[in-house]
């Protein structure tokens, strides 16, 4: 397999940011399914896939989307070209016998707590939201992930009557780069790694 060449490690990695001002630039909807269409090749475990996405877009979504936000979040949230509300299905399982057909991979999960099956849910949406993330950059759009939301008013407005539970949330557009805050330090190497 090939590598990625600097431009492209800049693109997804090194030069990109986390944004919470926006450009007055549309986003078009092909875009958000060439976003998920990458995301979703990413490893799963047993193929489970469960994230699920809702792109929030009209002024109505945006206005329901709103209410559950902290104040901090407001401005930045309402001001971004799409909000894509990252969330995951509890019961992933029920996709299984298409998802993973060379087992009876239903059976490994179905009868285990809804508890456990939030935790596997929450692990492996999580790894699928940040494919999103890295897909989404890779495809020129900025990205703003974000908590700070209550998310049972969230699930209450969006996923009412589902297995459906929200993760994170993550404003998409083109971000105004000349509201960046210098970059934040991380941990070198050997802070946060070792070879055993």
């Amino acid at each position: 397999m090939s590598e990625l060449n600097d431009e492209s490690l800049n693109l997804i990695f090194r030069d990109a940011r986390t944004h919470s001002a926006w450009l007055d630039k549309p986003v078009d909807d092909a875009l958000l399914a060439q976003v998920y269409d990458l995301a979703k090749m990413g490893p799963t475990s047993a193929n489970m896939c469960p994230m699920r996405v809702v792109f929030v877009k009209s002024a109505a979504a945006k206005e329901k989307l709103k209410a559950a936000l902290h104040e901090g979040n407001v401005a930045k949230t309402m001001a971004a070209p799409v909000t894509a509300i990252i969330a995951m299905d509890i019961h992933f399982f029920e996709k299984l016998p298409e998802l993973f057909p060379q087992a009876d991979a239903k059976a490994w999960f179905q009868d285990l707590p809804e508890t456990a099956l939030e935790y596997m849910a929450l692990r492996n949406g999580s790894l699928q939201g940040a494919y999103f993330i890295l897909a989404a950059r890779s495809l020129g759009l900025d990205c703003g992930p974000m908590s700070g939301f209550d998310n049972a008013k969230v699930d209450a407005a969006f996923f009412a009557g589902t297995t459906i539970k929200s993760n994170f949330l993550c404003n998409l557009g083109h971000g105004d780069a000349s509201k960046l805050h210098p970059r934040n330090p991380r941990l070198s190497f050997d802070e946060a790694c070792r070879i055993v």
